[in-house]
């Protein structure tokens, strides 16, 4: 059995970044070479320096949106934190809610005097509510007037400049938290990375609670992922299958283009045009289909995403190089450094 405390780790919390570093390519990146076991440390402006003509990035372009809302519960005032996590069919959306024991079917919550309402319609499990939508216009321009965006827990720091816990690619809105792998890059390391031959792909995943969610299992193997929407456009998957053929390296920025790339490879065995959700969850035993390389922040102890990262690499490996960024004091978490998984 491989148990969930397996992967945790001493992080002191001083290391848990608080805000973006003002230049988004001065972050650390922490180079781990999969076969080698070397381990070097860099800054992320040397990305520049691994990644060869013929090299394709795969991107998550999704957007996080002001999912989180405050509101009151209709007749008693209660107050109810709601953290939209999936958007259905007829302004139908999944929630996560705080106060969650106050909200049965048929409850609604008040937001902005009325400006926005919201009818329970289903109850999940740990906290999870189905919600109709009731409002007068667009729905998007209602939730940039009423919704905030959605830090992490473990930041304290208010964030000066919303658009820092976004890509500078971010484009299509549904997230609930940030690609943060993303976050490092900027228009001109694009622009560097073009002249050198390296192409770039967007998919799109939606993070929601599949990414985020802590586990509560002790055996992994009894952890059932939340499932996220995921997209993939023909000039993606054209591209992507062309890589593969002509056995050029496919880099995937974040936990959640891995999940989306590995999602479509095991429903068709190459890359299509497609969408739909997926609840793939990738820990140490699962067999890599499209990753050759894996840029990504650094991971809570115990949780799904450094599983994945340590099922690419090894176990011992992925800890030996956490175990150096601590020791180096190394930015954590969503604001903080990187790390750059490579083949070579």
């Amino acid at each position: 059995m491989i148990k969930t405390s397996d992967f945790y780790y001493d992080l002191p919390e001083e290391l848990i970044a608080q805000t973006p570093l003002k230049d988004r390519t001065t972050s650390r990146m922490l180079v781990v070479h999969k076969n080698t076991k070397e381990i070097e440390h860099k800054h992320f402006y040397d990305i520049l320096d691994y990644l060869h003509e013929g090299d394709v990035i795969v991107r998550n372009n999704t957007r996080v949106i002001p999912a989180r809302l405050f509101g009151t519960k209709e007749v008693t005032n209660a107050h109810v934190e709601l953290l939209l996590l999936k958007q259905e069919e007829n302004d139908i959306w999944e929630c996560l809610v705080g106060n969650a024991k106050v909200v049965k079917i048929g409850t609604f919550v008040s937001f902005g005097d009325g400006l926005l309402r919201a009818e329970c319609i289903e109850i999940g499990e740990k906290g999870l509510r189905k919600f109709k939508m009731h409002y007068n216009g667009i729905f998007n321009e209602i939730l940039d007037q009423l919704g905030t965006v959605p830090l992490p827990p473990y930041i304290k720091e208010k964030l000066d400049d919303p658009e820092r816990y976004q890509t500078v690619y971010a484009k299509v809105e549904g997230s609930a938290a940030a690609p943060t792998a993303g976050l490092h890059f900027t228009d001109e390391i694009f622009a560097k990375l073009k002249e050198k031959g390296v192409k770039v792909v967007n998919v799109t995943l939606h993070v929601g609670l599949g990414t985020f969610r802590p586990m509560d299992t002790e055996n992994i193997e009894e952890h059932v992922m939340h499932s996220e929407i995921y997209m993939m456009d023909q000039d993606a998957a054209d591209e992507l299958n062309k890589a593969k053929e002509e056995g050029r390296r496919i880099i995937a920025v974040g936990t959640t283009s891995v999940r989306t790339i590995e999602s479509v490879w095991n429903r068709f065995n190459k890359f299509e045009a497609c969408s739909g959700e997926t609840n793939l969850f990738i820990y140490p035993g699962y067999t890599f289909h499209t990753c050759d390389c894996i840029l990504t922040n650094f991971h809570l102890p115990k949780s799904t995403l450094i599983m994945m990262i340590c099922a690419y690499a090894s176990k011992e490996l992925v800890f030996n190089a956490y175990n150096q960024a601590v020791k180096e004091r190394y930015r954590f978490f969503s604001f903080g450094d990187c790390m750059f998984l490579t083949n070579e």
